[in-house]
């Protein structure tokens, strides 16, 4: 079986953005998840030197990773890496669309937002993992096997004034997810969210101290997650356990919201 991850390691937005991907927070976690379930995982990352590190640890531990950097903004980007990925380790089995950022320093209120940051969010949280999607949709159809797994966040459940446009990116994910996994049921392949609370990545040690602590005690469990949390989701749904399970949203967020 092969899996993909399909990620992105954002250096700008476009500069300094620290948005993590395959090779870095949730993305490697899942990888290297997904690699220690015996999956043969290819890394879509920008960031070359974090996504060799990836696969190397993956090599190290006996799997068998692939390393492919892309501009996940760049359409034909995608598509020349599909080709690549399917090439070295064949057809896509379960795809991973751990993409997404917001605007971070340049978040405005709405009424002051800049739509060219729009239309980065948009395309970087939304966009991306519906032309990742179209890439293995038609070979999973033809074999009726498959596992699409989007992230999106729990932004995509509430708003605040700052991330208006990254809360409907996520938005835009969870109805793709709903939308695409009714069209596929009859072809057996499961389309899931996950939706990911705080989880402590590098932008996260870049906070005061203090400012984590009280994040922390706004989370009825009493602790922020760790990339671990949202990889074991992740393996869940790639596995055949979660056979029965489609068009569903997981929050893992330590009971921070609920629905």
């Amino acid at each position: 079986m092969v899996f993909c991850e399909a990620s992105i390691q954002y250096a700008d937005y476009r500069e300094n953005s620290g948005c993590h991907g395959g090779g870095m927070g949730i993305g490697r976690a899942s990888a290297l998840r997904l690699a220690r379930d015996g999956a043969h995982v290819a890394v879509i990352d920008r960031d070359a030197d974090a996504i060799v590190e990836v696969v190397d640890a993956i090599g190290a531990a006996g799997g068998h990773a692939f390393a492919a950097i892309a501009d996940l903004l760049d359409t034909k980007a995608i598509t020349d890496v599909f080709a690549r990925i399917e090439a070295d380790l064949g057809p896509v089995d379960v795809l991973v669309n751990n993409v997404g950022q917001s605007a971070r320093e340049r978040a405005k209120p709405f009424w002051e937002g800049d739509p060219e940051i729009w239309d980065f969010t948009l395309g970087i949280s939304l966009r991306s993992t519906m032309v990742c999607t179209r890439q293995v949709i038609n070979g999973m159809r033809e074999r009726r096997l498959g596992r699409i797994i989007n992230m999106s966040s729990e932004s995509a459940f509430y708003g605040h004034e700052l991330t208006i446009d990254y809360s409907a990116a996520k938005a835009g994910v969870l109805g793709f997810t709903r939308a695409l996994a009714g069209a596929l049921a009859p072809c057996q392949i499961t389309v899931n969210a996950i939706c990911p609370g705080l989880v402590r990545t590098r932008v996260m040690d870049q906070l005061p101290a203090d400012h984590i602590q009280n994040m922390a005690a706004a989370i009825p469990m009493g602790y922020i997650g760790e990339p671990d949390d949202i990889a074991a989701a992740v393996s869940f749904f790639a596995s055949e356990g979660s056979r029965f399970i489609t068009g569903q949203s997981l929050l893992v967020n330590g009971g921070k919201w609920m629905i």
